[in-house]
């Protein structure tokens, strides 16, 4: 069952934490979130799997940074969220899907007590200005049935910044 935008501002500081908080941004059932000032892109145009990629930061300023297609860009939010008890799901807003621009190529699906801010990983149909702090994607909350473990993931729970891959980490463990 997917929570009500009334029932998410019920739970907020309790089982969901969302920071900061606007109630503005809150919708019939998700939540806005916003697009930090800064991107990551690999530097190498092959990547590996089973190494580090090398990434290059870049700014986005107040006049807008012109993104182009066959490009992954990855994000961030501005917000650092947790959730307990509850599956975090992030989708972009139909305003940004409607210009071509993706806001998570694959990994939209959240684990059930994932705290952190949210890697976004950006990719656009056409060339596209962004600007930072636009409320770029949203989030929902789906129940979770049955007995679980929390994720505690030693990748990428309590990050601070944009992650970006850290899948060599699994071939390590082999």
């Amino acid at each position: 069952m997917i929570l009500s935008g009334r029932e998410i501002l019920r739970r907020i500081g309790k089982d969901i934490v969302i920071e900061p908080f606007d109630e503005r941004r809150l919708n019939p059932n998700s939540y806005n979130l916003t697009l930090a000032p800064e991107l990551l892109v690999y530097e190498n145009r092959v990547l590996d799997m089973k190494t580090p990629n090398p990434c290059r930061r870049l700014v986005i300023p107040e006049s807008g940074l012109r993104l182009e297609p066959n490009r992954l860009y990855l994000g961030r939010t501005n917000e650092f969220t947790r959730t307990d008890r509850l599956v975090p799901m992030l989708e972009g807003r139909s305003s940004t899907g409607r210009l071509g621009l993706f806001v998570h190529v694959t990994a939209g699906f959240g684990d059930v007590g994932f705290s952190g801010y949210w890697t976004l990983e950006i990719f656009c149909v056409q060339p596209i200005v962004i600007y930072p702090n636009v409320e770029i994607c949203q989030i929902y909350y789906h129940d979770i049935l049955g007995e679980y473990e929390p994720y505690h993931s030693g990748k990428y729970q309590n990050n601070t910044g944009i992650q970006p891959s850290l899948m060599y980490r699994d071939f390590e463990k082999e």
